[in-house]
């Protein structure tokens, strides 16, 4: 992901963040900060998830509901790149359900496997196939 970072000429240094955030993308300077404390499950999905605010050109954070979409597309669509359908019916199987194992699994933080959930529940509301498995399913 750095050199995907590199080819968007986009600039990846560390800072200390604020307690809750993790990562920060600024359009302006074209530069993402990734807090140094996490974990690299953590640094992975903070990443990916800023490289998406970077595709969209997203500015900023305010509570404007404009942002709040643009948040909410970002967490499924960082989802959606992390962790493949096959993947996740193969964790989901092995460890029950049990979010933790299942994240630690798929390489992931549990708010990702959260996010990718959601999106789940909100494609087998819309899918004439609900509840049903197959390998074209579930693509983001």
């Amino acid at each position: 992901m750095f050199a995907q970072a590199d080819r968007m000429g986009l600039n990846v240094q560390e800072a200390y963040l604020p307690a809750g955030c993790q990562g920060i993308y600024d359009d302006k300077s074209k530069m993402i900060c990734l807090d140094p404390r996490m974990n690299q499950r953590q640094q992975l999905c903070a990443l990916q998830h800023e490289l998406i605010h970077a595709e969209h050109g997203d500015q900023g954070c305010s509570l404007s509901s404009l942002i709040r979409k643009a948040e909410r597309r970002t967490r499924r669509e960082t989802a959606c790149r992390l962790i493949t359908p096959l993947e996740y019916r193969i964790a989901e199987a092995e460890y029950e359900g049990q979010s933790w194992k299942m994240a630690c699994e798929l390489g992931v933080t549990v708010q990702v496997l959260k996010d990718y959930q959601q999106f789940l529940d909100e494609y087998e509301k819309t899918t004439p196939l609900r509840g049903r498995w197959r390998d074209d399913v579930y693509v983001c």
